[in-house]
């Protein structure tokens, strides 16, 4: 077998595959001995007619087809050895020259991992933003417990205020035609919260329980639907009962309900730490991005499109799962969102191909400084995983994810690795 390799753009490398007539003929036998048994052949029980007669019977290439594939499945894997090639998807096969007693000559064009040229990849040059904690997050979360923890009672008397829970009836119009979605019947409304569009909320208060209004609002330009986009509607709302919410005091008193701690000031501390972690985590990953940014934009490359299509296909079926925590398919966030697979696609493309560059980029750094990851370090990152589950037997539970994705938790270690070393060696100014 003789190969000849030519690389054509877009990282596509053609193989011409020039295979022995020995060797082809044997497929053709290997063919024969196939099909022969589904052949009529007056005369010849099935399987048994000679193989001159059964192509004098169905002509010469009757057995072209599969000698062709058996010929490929051989000589390709071979081919690709050679040249220590590693495809990405399915050669396109061309047949360039094909007879019995022949030379059998084929091309095979496919798409291979480019090439990449790092360059400069230490001391790169970055940003680092500081983040500080300040007393109004702190006050803000200690709202956000008090609202989690405040008691709602059914509001007699009165009318709608801010910070009411009102139970309405709505059917929304645009040019007096009502318009799909825009209907509810006992929908708890918590006004204040900009759960609903414009100043509809703002709209309601002061009404009593049992009074109905017109409510006029404007929908946002880039809504997400066209046919609303932009559009002045109007609400015909009722009121049917309203709840308030009585919120606990923010003292030592709260803070023993609510945590572990005996004092307010305690409290505002663990509060104060736990935002100083979030800054630092913060601080990490927008250094790294940063850093792999720097990174990035010095390193040109042509990514086939095979590559940026499986990224695309990862990136669709992770929207896919966070929809059906959500209790949504995909179908419904298409119809929601006026959207189609097509352009959603088009949108994730181009950071699939961020993601693509990164994860070559990176795999070449740890090729070239040799970073690998220990039994020692797999373990730990099992570990870590295992804790997402929340199972208590950390160590049974690592150990199952080790067998079962130990070529992912690899891949997470040497990147971590060669990102720590990326960041370490970076010029970062703040």
């Amino acid at each position: 077998m003789n190969v000849k390799m030519e690389k054509l753009e877009k990282n596509i490398v053609k193989l011409e595959i020039t295979v022995e007539a020995k060797r082809f003929n044997e497929a053709l036998k290997k063919s024969c001995a196939k099909n022969s048994k589904t052949m009529n052949i007056p005369g010849f029980r099935k399987g048994k007619a000679p193989m001159n007669i059964i192509k004098k019977f169905y002509g010469e290439g009757v057995f072209f087809e599969d000698a062709i594939n058996f010929c490929c499945d051989d000589t390709y894997p071979e081919a690709l050895k050679q040249y220590d090639i590693n495809p990405l998807d399915y050669p396109q096969i061309e047949i360039l020259e094909i007879g019995e007693g022949k030379e059998f000559i084929y091309t095979a064009s496919v798409s291979v991992v480019p090439e990449v040229q790092v360059g400069d990849y230490k001391g790169l040059e970055a940003k680092k933003v500081e983040y500080n904690v300040t007393d109004e997050e702190i006050e803000n979360q200690l709202k956000g417990l008090q609202e989690k923890n405040a008691r709602i009672e059914e509001k007699i008397d009165g009318t709608v205020a801010m910070g009411d829970i009102a139970t309405i009836d709505f059917k929304g119009f645009i040019e007096d035609v009502a318009f799909e979605g825009g209907e509810g019947t006992d929908f708890e409304l918590e006004i204040g919260s900009g759960s609903f569009i414009d100043t509809f909320e703002d709209q309601l208060i002061g009404l009593k329980a049992g009074e109905s209004k017109e409510v006029n609002v404007m929908f946002p330009e880039q809504y997400g639907r066209d046919d609303l986009n932009g559009k002045q509607a109007t609400f015909n709302v009722s009121v049917k009962s309203m709840k308030e919410k009585e919120l606990p005091a923010i003292d030592d008193e709260f803070a023993k309900e609510v945590s572990e701690f005996e004092t307010l000031e305690e409290l505002r501390n663990d509060i104060k730490v736990a935002l100083e972690k979030s800054c630092r985590d913060r601080e990490k990953k927008e250094l790294e991005e940063a850093v792999i940014e720097a990174l990035c934009a010095n390193v040109a490359m042509d990514i086939p499109e095979v590559m940026i299509k499986r990224e695309t296909d990862i990136m669709l079926k992770d929207l896919e799962m966070k929809l059906k925590y959500q209790g949504l398919d995909l179908e419904a966030y298409y119809q929601y969102t006026n959207n189609t697979e097509e352009k959603v696609r088009e949108f994730m493309k181009e950071a699939a191909e961020k993601r693509v560059k990164t994860d070559l980029v990176i795999t070449e750094i740890a090729k070239i400084e040799k970073i690998e990851a220990t039994e020692e370090e797999l373990l730990e990152k099992a570990r870590e995983v295992a804790k997402q589950y929340g199972d208590k037997d950390l160590d049974k539970t690592a150990e199952l994810i080790m067998q079962a994705q130990k070529q992912y938790l690899m891949i997470d270690v040497v990147n971590e690795k060669v990102i720590k070393m990326l960041v370490d060696s970076a010029k970062v100014t703040a």
